[in-house]
């Protein structure tokens, strides 16, 4: 199932292992190793300051610190970099070994991945059953998600099995399943790479109307063109470390860093 966060706030202790939540009125993340993490009042942006993950020895991210105030960022960066593990710290899947996130305030959010997991259902209950896991009334929950499903173009297929969807349906019922939650903030780990190219302009144009409803874009590609169309800002990320971060003219005019301009010269051709 894509992830699905929603805007309650809490204290997380790490104790042994066990983790334990409480409630809190913060809305930092504070994370020092095995200590509690602490969710305090940010500004008006995300922020990370100094995050890491450490995984068997191995320095996954590095150092991370980022202000994510766009409406739409694209991370991009090579193979192995650290994308989609720099996502998944900032949506809480992963907890870094060090480092602090701030949030805005609490942040109704939600994460689709390359490959979305569809239930052993149709395409309606898919959607229905996001919508019943955030507390909709069941009287809403068909209708929201219906509505959903038309703005990615699929309300001729509501009733078909899911898992029978082609690959580029099956990611437009998640992208509707989401969508129906109206999150503020949607995180997309590559979302149309194994898609057609007529499917993948689709999930662009489903992405365009999802940021211009009002909700902010957090995404990885590896297709250059797609991050120019679709970025307001890129984050480059190499060996786990970021490199930069700038507005997306100017990352492809002009890269800052010596690792950027040596990516763009490796995968433009």
């Amino acid at each position: 199932m894509d992830a699905i966060v929603g805007g309650a706030v809490s204290t997380l202790n790490f104790d042994g292992g066990t983790l334990k939540a409480t409630s809190s009125d913060a809305n930092l993340i504070n994370i020092s190793g095995a200590g509690t993490t602490n969710l305090l009042a940010g500004g008006g942006t995300i922020d990370t300051n100094g995050l890491n993950l450490t995984e068997g020895g191995t320095r996954i991210i590095d150092d991370a610190s980022l202000s994510l105030a766009a409406g739409r960022t694209v991370v991009l960066g090579p193979n192995g970099a650290g994308k989609s593990t720099l996502l998944r710290l900032i949506h809480g899947l992963l907890h870094p070994s060090t480092g602090i996130l701030y949030w805005p305030r609490p942040l109704s959010q939600a994460m689709v991945f390359q490959r979305p997991i569809m239930l052993r259902t149709t395409a309606l209950a898919n959607v229905v059953y996001g919508l019943t896991l955030k507390g909709h009334a069941r009287t809403d929950c068909e209708q929201r998600a219906r509505q959903a499903l038309a703005r990615v173009g699929l309300e001729a297929l509501v009733r078909r099995p899911a898992r029978l969807l082609s690959g580029g349906e099956q990611q437009r019922v998640a992208l509707a399943r989401v969508w129906a939650l109206e999150p503020e903030l949607l995180i997309l780990d590559e979302p149309t790479a194994s898609l057609d190219p007529a499917s993948s302009r689709e999930v662009e144009r489903i992405i365009s109307e999802i940021a211009a409803s009002g909700t902010r874009i957090l995404m990885t590609t590896h297709n250059l063109g797609q991050a120019r169309r679709l970025a307001e800002e890129i984050v480059f990320i190499d060996r786990g470390r970021i490199a930069e971060q700038t507005p997306v003219a100017k990352f492809f005019n002009l890269p800052q860093s010596e690792a950027a301009q040596d990516f763009l010269q490796e995968e433009t051709p």
